[in-house]
């Protein structure tokens, strides 16, 4: 989508939220200890939690990832028994991706951990009007995040 009015300060913003939320995302990367679900597989959990079984090729397109790059992810996780494959029931040749009950144990627990470690830096560094100004800024990142 190309930028009309208010370019030079569409982009500052723009790049300016690019560096924040990318520093942001590296560190909760950080918090993913080897050996643990990854990042990439936690987001996939989220979203199966988030929006219920579907197909790989929808998953693919909604964590904007390839279709290698789902399958592998959708790989790992079955190996672990973290999501199930099964038949479409009103297309058996599809295949439509679940999740079990020890995926949503792992990515309630993962989940915590990280809310832990962002509501700790959000108390003890940021002051209330920050933390209400956070507050407000929520639904505008989520909203943006479903606009790209």
């Amino acid at each position: 989508m190309a930028v009309r009015r208010g370019t030079d300060t569409h982009l500052r913003l723009g790049s300016d939220l690019r560096v924040a939320v990318g520093r942001i995302a590296r560190r909760i990367k950080q918090l993913y200890e080897e050996g643990e679900v990854t990042f990439s597989e936690t987001s996939v959990l989220s979203r199966l939690e988030r929006e219920g079984s579907t197909t790989p090729t929808r998953l693919a397109g909604a964590e904007h990832v390839t279709p290698q790059a789902i399958v592998a992810i959708l790989n790992n996780l079955e190996s672990r028994d973290l999501i199930r494959r099964s038949s479409d029931p009103g297309d058996g040749r599809r295949v439509v991706i679940s999740m079990t009950e020890l995926g949503r144990q792992v990515l309630s627990d993962k989940s915590w951990s990280v809310t832990q470690v962002l509501a700790g830096a959000i108390a003890s560094g940021l002051s209330p009007d920050e933390r209400k100004q956070l507050e407000t800024a929520l639904p505008l990142l989520d909203r943006l995040a479903d606009l790209m």
